[in-house]
């Protein structure tokens, strides 16, 4: 049979196994946590809990001030947390820490000689305190504290304990502030983004004005026809800046509403005609959105010059097909002639730049026949 070990020390293992077991409670909230002050004061909860002390303290460091602010507590009233200073002067036990890195013990603070006892803890009577210093990488964020208005020792192994819950909130502090850092960087990152592209479709729209006003003081027919399409070309990809610059998603463009407003920019250029557009909800890069609208800009602008010789309908449809994406452009027009060859098509500019831009996004461009007019369909990879 196993000797007993003395009461005393059974009692003392007791307390020990209990603060780890806290301690690895916290550890775990440290690793999951994504605010300071619920952190801190979670860990000062949990600190008097296993110290059984009656107040506990995280203090922060306020370098302009050469002050510790109490920023969160337990025993404490409301008008302390996040309002009481303590002096970071070597003279206070807390400032000793902070400023020494060496954890501190008083025992016995009405005949403490080496530090003042700080007016917050004599007015609430405290008669002990143990001191750990909280740091990271950093530097020294500050130090957390356990009092005692009561008599009783605090021991060599209590800062054991009070040095594993500061370790634990100095790497969680360092990490929230690590991830601020990014996210803050990652949102002017945005900003700039959406700024430059904001930019470039002002300065598209300026272009396409200029194209227009060039075509309307242009006395040749073919020239005035082609600078319209170079206009239209253009304000197809000013209309991708547009949306990248307004969509919340940096980089991303929400396919539908892209769609949407590119059709209703071609149907005011085409009073004549109706233009139904409709698109399956799906975002794609904005790299793949420029040729993508820059294709319906060419179909729908062909098939108005040829398609109709007073009006008609113009059907746009973009459908997803699992990870690839369906284009159709089609009309109930004249059609194309009878032995027109899509593979060798390749005569007139619109064409030709259809086909490099089907090339580009790697996919496929075919006619299905049936039907009055004309019908073109583009399969295509939703990515590159």
């Amino acid at each position: 049979m196993p000797a007993r070990l003395p009461e005393s020390r059974s009692a003392d293992l007791t307390i020990r196994l209990h603060q780890q077991a806290i301690l690895s409670e916290f550890s775990v909230e440290a690793l999951r946590g994504d605010d300071i002050d619920r952190l801190l004061q979670r860990a000062a909860e949990l600190c008097a809990e296993g110290m059984g002390a009656e107040f506990c303290k995280a203090l922060e460091y306020l370098h302009t001030e050469d002050m510790l602010l109490v920023r969160a507590g337990v025993g404490w009233g409301p008008e302390v947390i996040g309002k009481a200073r303590i002096g970071a002067d070597l003279a206070s036990p807390a400032g000793f820490a902070l400023k020494t890195g060496r954890p501190v013990i008083s025992n016995h603070l009405e005949n403490e000689t080496r530090f003042r006892t700080p007016q917050l803890m004599a007015e609430h009577g405290i008669r002990r305190a143990i001191n750990v210093l909280i740091e990271n990488r950093e530097g020294a964020f500050g130090v957390l504290e356990v009092d005692d208005s009561r008599e009783g020792m605090f021991e060599e192994a209590d800062i054991a304990f009070m040095q594993g819950f500061a370790n634990l909130l100095g790497g969680a502090i360092e990490r929230l502030r690590t991830e601020e850092l990014l996210r803050a960087a990652l949102a002017r990152q945005d900003l700039l983004a959406r700024e430059m592209s904001h930019r470039v479709k002002n300065s598209l729209t300026i272009v396409a004005s200029l194209l227009a006003l060039q075509a309307k003081g242009s006395e040749s027919e073919d020239v005035r026809s082609a600078l319209i399409d170079a206009r239209t070309r253009v304000e197809a990809i000013a209309g991708v800046h547009d949306q990248l610059w307004r969509h919340s998603e940096p980089g991303d463009i929400d396919l539908a509403l892209f769609l949407g407003t590119l059709c209703a920019n071609l149907q005011s250029g085409a009073p004549h005609h109706r233009l139904v557009c409709t698109a399956d909800p799906v975002h794609v890069p904005a790299d793949r959105a420029i040729p993508f609208g820059l294709l319906v800009n060419e179909h729908v602008t062909n098939a108005v010059k040829y398609a109709y010789p007073d009006g008609g309908e113009i059907r746009i449809r973009s459908e997803r097909a699992g990870d690839r994406l369906v284009l159709d452009v089609a009309d109930d027009g004249v059609g194309l002639p009878a032995d027109f060859d899509i593979a060798q098509a390749s005569r007139s500019l619109g064409m030709r730049v259809v086909k490099n831009l089907v090339r580009q996004l790697g996919g496929s461009l075919t006619m299905p026949r049936g039907g009055q007019g004309t019908r073109f369909r583009i399969d295509m990879p939703l990515t590159g």
